[in-house]
């Protein structure tokens, strides 16, 4: 697993540092992963249906293969231990990404949430300040979670 990790900062992360990759796309990579995870494990418990969708969601986002989906969900869940707030991983994101990329990113938090059916009440606070931090409107919010809503056939 260590490997994995290696050769996954060696491919990705590091040309990102070096200026290999001047969109910092590998960082964001991370920070957006990180951002998944920790709303995989925002209630309490890590249901399998959250890790399908968080996978899933990498994948469409990403085009990653399968293993480096599982090196960077490896990194994102140790950046999302270590992290001490989300601060860090919603500047990342504002820097490079547009309102539009943004409000994409807080519907796909909100399909993990809403992947093993219901909406928990920390996961709910943690999309409301995600949201704030990523400075994404109102309008746009509640549009990202009926989106959400209808893709994971969650009832209101």
């Amino acid at each position: 697993m260590i490997a994995g990790i290696k050769e996954f900062f060696s491919q990705f992360i590091a040309p990102a540092e070096r200026g290999d990759d001047p969109g910092g796309e590998r960082a964001l990579q991370v920070a957006t992963a990180a951002l998944l995870v920790e709303m995989m494990r925002m209630d309490r418990r890590i249901d399998e249906a959250e890790r399908a969708s968080v996978v899933a969601t990498l994948r469409r986002e990403f085009g990653l293969d399968e293993a480096q989906l599982a090196a960077l969900l490896v990194l994102a869940e140790e950046e999302a231990r270590q992290a001490s707030g989300y601060h860090q991983f919603t500047t990342l994101i504002n820097k490079s990404c547009d309102a539009a990329q943004k409000v994409r990113i807080v519907e796909n938090l909100w399909r993990v949430a809403m992947a093993d059916g219901h909406l928990d009440a920390h996961e709910t606070h943690l999309m409301r300040r995600i949201a704030g931090l990523l400075h994404v409107g109102h309008a746009d919010y509640v549009a990202a979670k009926q989106r959400a809503r209808e893709a994971t056939g969650l009832a209101e």
